[in-house]
């Protein structure tokens, strides 16, 4: 089993949940739910010569509701669409690694609060990482994060969180942290928009500059694994791609209940792996420094 310091892609949504749980004011017993729609677009040289260009759109449905003394239960739903374009790809032997990828599956949160401002939380998970024409039962990730949170009477919060997965050839096991600082009166530092295009593993500082306006800067790491096409140029294999994305966001309030971010940035480190169906790595190249934009829009009812 694979030990990671950082969040993996796969675990976004989960830390989503936990995330949004700890940041979000107190909460009374009703449904309270949200929908998510994320825009990404990215583009960049590879290594060896050629280049590769993605769109892609991430949505996100969930709800949850209190059940008796703070404690909370939920669902959440997610769906990405991500279409990658490669021209000359030298390193796959000028071959398309892969073409569309799909993610698909859910989460049921549960928040248990416990004294002096602490909540625990589990969330199990399954998730189907795929490219179209792979097989479902090949495809499945599953596993579950644990969070503890302590929230202060100031509104900060610090907490740990400690997830767990297996599924597409390998087993992943990390901790991550849970955090909200208000570090001067306009000036704070948290976790990334969960959501976004960026992922959620990473920190970011942010700047209130009106009621309506924020302003934030921040760095994140992202992993994912998909299995690819029974058909294609490594039938049943698995793709891999990881990066550090280093970007600006504007966010405009919506309201009391949604909220408009604007993304723009950069993705570093960025590595392309193709393994065949046991895992083993077949062909790999780096993405040079390569622009992404983006947008997400949530709305809360």
């Amino acid at each position: 089993m694979r030990l990671l310091p950082v969040i993996a892609a796969v675990s976004a949504l989960l830390l989503a949940t936990s995330t949004a749980q700890a940041q979000a004011p107190a909460q009374g017993p009703g449904w309270q739910s949200f929908f998510s729609a994320t825009p990404v677009f990215e583009e960049g040289d590879l290594d060896s010569g050629g280049d590769m260009s993605l769109s892609g759109l991430l949505l996100r449905l969930g709800t949850s509701t209190g059940f008796g003394n703070g404690h909370r239960a939920g669902i959440t739903l997610n769906y990405d669409y991500v279409d990658y374009s490669f021209t000359d790809p030298k390193a796959f032997g000028n071959v398309a690694p892969w073409g569309v990828l799909q993610r698909y599956g859910m989460t049921a949160p549960l928040t248990f609060a416990l004294q002096d401002g602490w909540s625990v939380g589990v969330a199990p998970s399954v998730d189907w990482f795929r490219e179209e024409g792979a097989s479902d039962s090949d495809a499945m990730v599953w596993g579950a994060t644990l969070t503890a949170v302590r929230r202060f009477d100031n509104g900060n919060f610090l907490g740990l969180g400690l997830a767990a997965f297996s599924g597409i050839e390998e087993d992943r096991l990390f901790p991550f942290p849970i955090f909200r600082w208000q570090l001067a009166p306009k000036w704070r530092l948290i976790n990334p928009l969960p959501a976004g295009p960026t992922g959620a593993a990473g920190a970011e500082l942010d700047y209130e500059l009106n009621d309506a306006w924020t302003l934030g800067a921040g760095v994140t790491w992202r992993t994912s694994r998909y299995r690819l096409s029974r058909t294609g140029p490594t039938p049943n294999g698995v793709g891999e791609i990881s990066g550090a994305p280093v970007y600006l966001r504007a966010r405009l309030a919506i309201g009391q209940t949604g909220a408009l971010n604007l993304y723009g940035g950069v993705v570093t480190a960025g590595e392309l792996t193709v393994e065949d169906a046991n895992g083993n790595v077949l062909r790999q190249d780096d993405l040079k420094t390569s622009p992404i934009i983006g947008a997400n829009l949530t709305l809360r009812f």
